[in-house]
């Protein structure tokens, strides 16, 4: 039994396209669900970049505002507007480098900070597109859905408990929270 030649290789071909290798696709054997602990960690970690702060500004709003002893104010109206007006850039800035470490990384704050990151359930990486319009509307126009929304917004985390730890948003999605190295 003898076996055929190889074939010959392509002669080159100054006028075509230029190609190259290129692997999006991580392999399966690299993918390491992330911790349901993990996962909460995160999303806490998120939540308190937003709140603490916030918090913050409703304790000094009052002192930045003017407020006098008998309960009323040299600038009714000011500090508010003013803290109000800081409050919404931080928000926004925040929402800005979420924006950009998910599109960048499949990352927010908390998950950059427990080094977990999203990706598709093939290994590859999840545009922001998919995070925003698949991940996080669906579920919250269900969430706003009266008398039901509130089952949707209790079922979703609570499904981190099946044995894939993907969460109803994930399903939707079809994607899953990885580790990071």
């Amino acid at each position: 039994m003898s076996s055929a030649p190889p074939p010959p290789p392509r002669p080159h071909n100054p006028y075509a396209a230029p190609s190259a290798r290129v692997q999006d696709v991580v392999s399966d054997d690299s993918l390491e669900l992330a911790e349901r602990v993990i996962r909460l960690g995160a999303y806490l970690l998120d939540t308190a970049v937003i709140a603490i702060p916030a918090i913050l500004l409703a304790i000094v709003l009052p002192f930045a505002a003017g407020a006098t002893a008998e309960g009323g104010t040299r600038a009714p109206g000011l500090g508010f507007t003013i803290g109000m007006t800081v409050f919404g850039l931080y928000a926004l800035g925040v929402l800005v480098v979420n924006l950009i470490w998910l599109h960048r990384h499949g990352q927010t704050i908390g998950k950059r900070l427990l080094k977990v990151r999203i990706v598709r359930t093939s290994g590859e990486r999840c545009g922001l597109l998919r995070i925003i319009f698949a991940r996080y509307v669906p579920v919250g126009l269900l969430g706003a859905i009266p008398l039901v929304g509130w089952l949707v917004m209790l079922a979703d985390p609570l499904l981190i408990f099946r044995e894939d730890r993907r969460c109803l948003h994930d399903l939707i999605a079809d994607t899953m929270v990885v580790k990071t190295t």
